[in-house]
């Protein structure tokens, strides 16, 4: 029999252009070495702690029950479209009916969906940097060009709209928004959003995706606002992504949803009906039930985050080399390690590394969210876990 491993015909250029998620690499290794038997705190992966609420997974059960396993329609089931509709009226002020609606398998299918339909090959696609690292990836994924517009901690990584206009060309044809932001857990006010609109009134050829996926999770007393709601002229031109995710802690259900123009959602659709299809019927009646049911349990997450954020930069901010930016949003910590540079380590990718290797803290680098020196901390994990990292960093530091 011959060889599985010997050299086949040759693989696309565009599938070389997409490399291993960082945040996934790092969680790799963090559960090999708890596998080997190491006491690993991992604080790599997105991820609430808490359950999925039983309500949902009783409205998945009964929906099984009910014979709901046949093939779902592409763009959504009519119920959660409905309940979708609803809470983007209700809840961001956004009006529409189906047409206007898409459900994805996550919001990273609905990134994927919205950037294959708005790109072609050399189009350009402005990021403000840290990003999630979907962003450029699925960008090169559909041949476009990643251009980033980086943000300083002193602006509260809050990309300065006169920056976002430095940078847009004829070839620009997305800019991405994300608010609450992964890495950092900034927010964009509906001021700052307002100013970026201004910016984006004279740039009529360029789409704008707003990740909403966090938008439950603001702590800080901000009020939750989107570009649509804020920029009403411009809505014709986009796209708001919510999800179910981080909201109603249902990462594994694989349930996002995404509002705009009835032009591009039908698009999104074409594209999603020949990658994926719909998103499992069983899933869709777990989202409607997360949607409609009771609500008191997001306050109480978002609480804890509130607190757990704070007690962990706290701690983050007495180790030597470390300043801990405080978030407004969502559950991460985005601490700068520039005071931890210059000796053992020349980069945050090797203190990284090291700090998982010798210390069992699983972290994420910040190059891979294009804005160096950083870690990303999820604190998405119990009071202890992060009391016991926020310990062993200081010990590591110190050492």
């Amino acid at each position: 029999m011959p060889s599985l491993v010997r050299q086949g015909p040759p693989l696309s250029h565009r599938q070389a252009s997409v490399g291993m998620a960082a945040t996934m690499a790092a969680a790799a290794r963090a559960r090999a070495l708890r596998a080997a038997g190491h006491d690993v705190i991992s604080l790599t992966l997105g991820e609430p702690d808490f359950a999925t609420p039983p309500h949902a997974i009783e409205a998945a059960h009964q929906a099984a029950l009910r014979g709901d396993t046949r093939y779902p329609p592409v763009a959504g089931t009519p119920a959660l479209i409905a309940a979708v509709v609803a809470k983007f009226r209700d809840e961001n002020g956004l009006d529409g009916d189906a047409q206007n609606i898409i459900v994805g398998n996550g919001a990273r299918q609905i990134i994927y969906d919205a950037l294959t339909a708005m790109l072609d090959d050399g189009c350009e696609v402005i990021v403000p940097a840290p990003y999630w690292n979907a962003y450029p990836l699925i960008a090169r994924m559909a041949g476009a060009i990643p251009v980033f517009c980086p943000c300083a901690m002193q602006d509260g990584f809050r990309p300065r709209p006169e920056a976002i206009d430095a940078l847009i060309t004829p070839r620009t044809r997305v800019l991405v928004l994300n608010s609450p932001n992964n890495p950092t857990g900034a927010v964009y006010p509906a001021s700052h959003l307002a100013d970026i609109a201004a910016i984006m009134r004279k740039h009529p050829h360029v789409w704008i995706m707003s990740d909403d996926m966090y938008e439950h999770l603001i702590h800080d007393g901000t009020k939750a606002a989107t570009m649509a709601q804020v920029a009403p002229d411009i809505a014709d031109r986009v796209l708001t992504i919510s999800g179910i995710s981080k909201t109603y802690a249902m990462t594994g259900w694989r349930v996002g949803f995404a509002h705009g123009p009835a032009a591009l959602i039908a698009a999104m659709a074409k594209i999603q009906g020949q990658t994926t299809g719909g998103v499992s019927p069983l899933a869709q009646a777990a989202a409607h039930a997360a949607l409609t049911g009771p609500q008191a349990r997001v306050a109480e997450m978002r609480a804890t985050y509130a607190r757990r954020s704070a007690r962990a930069a706290e701690a983050l901010d007495a180790v030597p080399g470390i300043v801990c930016h405080r978030p407004a949003g969502a559950f991460y910590l985005y601490p700068n390690i520039a005071g931890c540079l210059g000796g053992r380590f020349a980069t945050d990718s090797e203190f990284a590394a090291a700090l998982l290797e010798e210390a069992h803290v699983g972290t994420v680098a910040g190059s891979a969210f294009g804005l160096s020196p950083h870690i990303r901390i999820s604190t998405a994990a119990s009071d202890d876990e992060l009391d016991a990292a926020c310990r062993r960093i200081l010990e590591f530091c110190k050492g």
